[in-house]
């Protein structure tokens, strides 16, 4: 009897192979089992090959039987994942910040089905209700109620209550501006703020004649901010880097129709132009072609508009125009309490290319007119010397822009108070420097102090 030897060698393996697949070892050309017995050397369970990565011989020993089979097996595995909600491609690379966001997305979506009721009631019977040392809650802790959770209700209520004006750092309360109109920040250069009093000329220096703003970090670049008014409708502050690019293009226009905190239309023959009030740009259109905004405008004597803000004005948009340079130019109205006047201007500037060499000052222009006592509350005014006013106490709305009012092309003098046609030889021979064009209101301008030219009567 043949005894199954423990190892084969390799001249035993090779015809035991041979006459396992029905190939006779003398090669007789005829198929058959004419070798060694197959018994005698059976297929191993595992291939030859080291023991750590032995593959069973299920998959080696037919290809149509083995790799259907591991094809299936691959197929139920990626079926069971995405049965399972997982992306098999990327299930294994996530990383611990995107399994984590994983978790909590999953987390607030089974939260969103249950309502707000239902969590707290079972955020209460989940709470022990003991304080003993196993217990998680204290004496001082708050327990969540149903009445505590918003409401629909609550959420109207809590929208009213946003759209209510908002209220400043020193308390009062200011309008609500738009989305592209900023709130005006809180000024320290005001608190304890001493204006020197009158001595007869129309503005003063303050802070040794520099600006109160930081100048080391201004660039050159073009801006212009109008503050929202506060709840007086008061202006409250016009900041801008004057450039060419900001100075206008075209005429000024019509701004009669804007009127500020105390404006009044009183006339006294010795004011310059009659008119005691003008409307005053805070930043001049010449610097910045801003024409009707109410943010800008302030009711100012013709004293501090001609005197004491217009050499400022023309100093800085003088320097931009022929220079190409760019001016930090800042204009504050100084109001005392609750009153409508403002007691006058404090504006700075600062040429920024040159750090100040060319353009730097901080001064006080004083909103008063020189025989005129002005009541700064509400806009009242009367002549020291007793003198009336002029018979003609009339409002912007006196003057409306209808069909018999006349809208044009005019160009003023602004040192004459005249105003003429384009075509006028007083006109055409006006210094730049008196010259400014208009376009608008014929009435607006009667009404600003202006006279009509003799010789061309626009």
């Amino acid at each position: 009897m043949l005894m199954k030897p423990k190892h084969a060698t390799a001249s035993d393996r090779l015809s035991g192979e041979k006459a396992f697949r029905g190939i006779s070892s003398k090669s007789s050309g005829k198929r058959g089992f004419t070798g060694f017995p197959p018994r005698l050397f059976p297929t191993p369970r595992f291939c030859r090959m080291p023991r750590f990565c032995r593959i069973p011989r299920f998959f080696t020993m037919s290809r149509s039987f083995g790799m259907p089979v591991l094809f299936l097996m691959v197929l139920l595995c990626f079926t069971v994942l995405s049965c399972s909600g997982r992306n098999p491609e990327t299930a294994d690379s996530l990383t611990p910040e995107e399994t984590i966001s994983t978790e909590t997305d999953s987390t607030v979506t089974a939260s969103a089905q249950t309502s707000p009721a239902e969590t707290v009631s079972a955020e209460a019977s989940e709470r022990p209700s003991g304080s003993g040392e196993g217990s998680s809650s204290s004496e001082n802790e708050e327990v969540s109620t149903a009445s505590d959770i918003p409401t629909e209700a609550d959420s109207s209520s809590e929208a009213a209550t946003s759209a209510e004006p908002e209220t400043a750092s020193d308390g009062t309360s200011s309008e609500t501006p738009g989305p592209d109109i900023p709130i005006c920040p809180p000024l320290p250069y005001l608190e304890g703020l001493e204006i020197p009093e009158w001595t007869g000329t129309p503005y003063t220096a303050l802070n040794g004649n520099f600006p109160f703003f930081e100048t080391s970090d201004l660039k050159p670049e073009s801006y212009e901010i109008y503050y929202a008014l506060d709840d007086l409708g008061r202006c409250t502050l016009a900041d801008a880097v004057v450039g060419r690019d900001l100075q206008p293009t075209e005429k000024r226009g019509d701004i009669s129709l804007i009127r500020p905190t105390g404006w009044h239309t009183d006339k006294y023959s010795f004011v310059n132009g009659q008119n005691l009030y003008n409307r005053c740009h805070l930043i001049a259109y010449y610097l910045t072609a801003e024409n009707a905004n109410e943010r800008n405008l302030v009711t100012g004597t013709r004293y501090m508009n001609e005197d004491g803000m217009n050499s400022f004005e023309n100093l800085v948009g003088d320097y931009v125009k022929e220079t190409g340079n760019h001016v930090r130019y800042r204009v504050t109205p100084v109001f005392t309490g609750e009153n409508l006047i403002c007691d006058g201007l404090i504006v700075e500037g600062w040429s920024i290319e040159d750090e100040g060499d060319d353009i730097c000052f901080c001064v006080f222009c004083y909103n008063l007119q020189p025989g005129v006592h002005i009541d700064y509350l509400t806009g009242d005014n009367y002549a020291e010397n007793g003198e009336e006013t002029l018979p003609s106490q009339t409002s912007a709305a006196d003057f409306p822009t209808t069909e018999e009012d006349i809208i044009g092309d005019y160009v003023l003098n602004k040192n004459s108070h005249r105003f003429h046609l384009p075509s006028c030889d007083g006109a055409v021979s006006m210094s730049k420097k008196n010259r400014e064009e208009y376009s608008g209101s014929r009435n607006a301008l009667i009404l600003d102090g202006y006279k009509p030219c003799p010789r061309c009567n626009p």
